[in-house]
């Protein structure tokens, strides 16, 4: 598969050298990076772009589909069934180390054992671009910003009179995605209403091998609504509220290669936010405040049951966060300031019943809490062509006390085209509620886990025409956590037991010939974990090296042609990732082949009405069998057809 992977990209790349895309990569505008909005060339740090152009054409796909199309990003999952469970890895790095913002405000689920965020929550519809921030951003943005973080960028409000945006769009699984939206402004306010709506019939999550075994679809609805108002209480301040609740049911299998019937998981998202910023030609201040809580309720009352032991389940896990944040940055000749602080409160509820063979079983009910109060800061400076920025972050919490972190992030401009960047970093996850506070294995001396993270690269540009960018890393993180079990008390316990490093190169490269456009990134990633015990929480009597990076390739390659011309875009893309292992509990990883995809994007704007479009996507155009979760089917041939209308 090896050689093959390499053939497939060196086919590709070599064919696509008359390609392009409107914008360069490295001349858009962020605001992740600094907390502040400036270009990519204007910082030193790692980030990539999904913008609204792209989104639209996305066909209506996920957030994870989109994500897997990042260089360095992986997310396990995202091709399976709607209501998949998906974590999103970028450069190897495990569950909930990645940590993801909305509009720039971290958001968590308390009640998950590693505190990650459900992306099935997020509807594509509502959101207006997507940054990625790769590498260790603890000292703006906290725990969880390990390895990079995710900031999804809701849909803004329009100038001037309402304006409406729509779209219904249908195809195979019985799949109805749409949604309607009105935004517009007045002299002081402005206001947004988004509602969107999926409904799919699926297939079964569970892969039946053999083809024969009757498994049921899985079908899958969510419902997502967005509120937004804007009012001007200055002539450079602006007071902002919204609302936002989503909510999507999914029908579950037991397993990897295990159907299951009537086993439903019903999720809810509910955010309040308020918040008010003042922009200034030199100084900006932000205050905002941001409640979360999510919802999971797990039900399995059918009579068809895999498990022999239990006949009923019902569960309800809550996770509530509480988040303030205050930050001024203020520019003096060749330096950019930034200080600020922030609070977050983190709190589960978590309920267990069953009736089994051993009659009706009700687990311990866990309520807890934790907090962190944090002060944060960061120094730009600027002179000819050299930037630096120096940071740093003090954080408390209130069960295991304090930690800090810190930034260095060099550039230099060696000319006009080329420049080459290296970044420090470290940063910190804190334990969970879950490795805390769990009454059988929780454990409430837990340390923070350390992250120490290097970045060199250089990006080059030849004006619109050719941008590039290539970036090598390195992460080492140290007392990080894993769950231990004694063989001969049988108990266990979360300790900081073990050390990963991961490392590798990131490639990302855009050719823009009017009206062709190409671009492809590929990303190399290795890594392993050093512990006393093994993956099963097993001690193995001696510290022992193994590889880590389970469902995530070694290497991945995606790329994109595109060709517009009047009123058609056509879009040909692909993703080829080599071999990956699945963990197997008591045993030998098992490998899951490589593959490689195609999909055709095609678009067309009618010029009569305008803002009006109709678009096909047809996606694994081969039908390509293959696995992202050991034991779970991938999606094969597709296709959706719609209409677009407005942004």
């Amino acid at each position: 598969m090896q050689k093959k992977f390499l053939v497939v990209a060196a086919l590709v790349m070599s064919s696509a050298l008359h390609a392009q895309q409107d914008t360069s990569f490295l001349q858009e505008v962020v605001v992740t990076a600094n907390k502040v909005a400036k270009k990519q060339t204007e910082t030193a740090k790692v980030v990539s772009v999904i913008n609204r152009e792209m989104l639209r054409q996305s066909g209506g796909r996920s957030v994870g589909e989109l994500l897997n199309q990042v260089a360095g990003v992986t997310v396990p999952g995202a091709n399976n069934n709607l209501g998949s469970n998906q974590t999103i890895s970028i450069r190897g790095a495990s569950a909930g180390n990645v940590l993801i913002l909305l509009d720039g405000i971290p958001v968590n689920d308390p009640s998950v054992i590693s505190n990650y965020f459900d992306i099935n929550l997020l509807s594509i519809d509502q959101i207006e671009r997507i940054e990625i921030l790769k590498g260790g951003h603890s000292t703006l943005y906290g725990s969880d910003a390990v390895s990079g973080v995710v900031n999804i960028i809701s849909r803004k409000t329009q100038n001037g009179k309402p304006s409406i945006n729509a779209s219904l769009a249908g195809g195979s699984f019985n799949t109805i995605r749409s949604t309607v939206g009105l935004s517009g402004a007045s002299s002081k306010l402005d206001y947004l209403l988004q509602l969107s709506s999926i409904n799919a019939g699926g297939f079964s999550a569970a892969a039946d091998t053999i083809g024969d075994k009757g498994f049921d679809k899985d079908n899958y609805q969510q419902q997502t609504v967005r509120a937004q108002v804007g009012y001007k209480t200055g002539a450079h301040s602006k007071l902002t509220t919204g609302l936002l609740y989503s909510r999507y049911k999914t029908e579950l299998d037991a397993g990897a290669f295990q159907d299951e019937q009537d086993f439903v998981s019903t999720n809810t998202n509910q955010q309040f936010n308020v918040g008010w910023q003042r922009r200034g030609t030199k100084t900006n201040l932000s205050i905002q405040y941001q409640y979360n809580e999510v919802e999971r309720d797990y039900l399995d009352d059918s009579l068809y049951s895999s498990n022999t032991f239990v006949r009923f389940s019902k569960s309800n896990y809550i996770g509530r966060s509480h988040f303030t944040d205050i930050y001024a940055s203020t520019t003096l000749k060749n330096w950019e300031l930034l200080a600020g602080a922030d609070f977050r409160h983190h709190s589960t509820v978590q309920n267990y019943f069953s009736i089994g063979s051993w009659g009706p079983y009700t687990g311990p009910t866990l309520r807890v809490y934790m907090a962190q109060l944090s002060a944060y800061g960061s120094a730009v400076y600027k002179k000819n062509n050299f930037t630096t920025e120096l940071g740093g972050r003090i954080n408390y919490h209130n069960e295991y006390g304090n930690n800090a972190t810190f930034t260095i992030n060099p550039a230099y401009r060696l000319n006009k085209s080329i420049r080459v960047f290296g970044n420090l970093y470290t940063a910190f996850k804190t334990p969970t509620l879950y490795q805390l506070f769990d009454p059988y294995s929780g454990n409430d001396s837990l340390l923070p886990e350390k992250g120490f993270i290097q970045e060199l690269g250089i990006d080059f540009t030849n004006g619109k025409k050719f941008t590039g960018r290539v970036v090598a890393f390195n992460r080492k993180s140290e007392e990080t956590i894993l769950y231990t079990y004694d063989l001969t008390t049988f108990a266990g316990k979360y300790l900081n037991a073990s050390n990963q490093t991961n490392y590798g190169f990131e490639t990302e490269l855009q050719w823009n010939f009017q009206p062709v456009s190409f671009r492809a990134n590929y990303a190399f990633t290795n890594g392993s974990t050093q512990s006393i015990y093994d993956g099963t929480g097993a001690t193995t009597g001696k510290d022992t090296s193994y590889f880590n990076l389970y469902r995530i390739p070694k290497h991945a390659f995606n790329w994109q042609a595109s060709y517009q011309i009047t009123n058609w875009v056509f879009n040909l893309s692909g993703r080829v990732a080599s071999s990956r292992e699945e963990f197997v509990y008591g045993a030998a990883p098992l490998t899951m082949q490589g593959y490689a995809t195609f999909d055709l994007y095609t678009e067309h704007r009618f010029e009569k009405v305008k803002g009006l479009r109709a678009f096909l996507d047809v996606r694994n155009l081969t039908n390509t069998q293959y696995e992202e979760i050991r034991g779970y089917t991938t999606r094969g041939f597709n296709v959706m057809i719609g209409l677009l209308y407005g942004r």
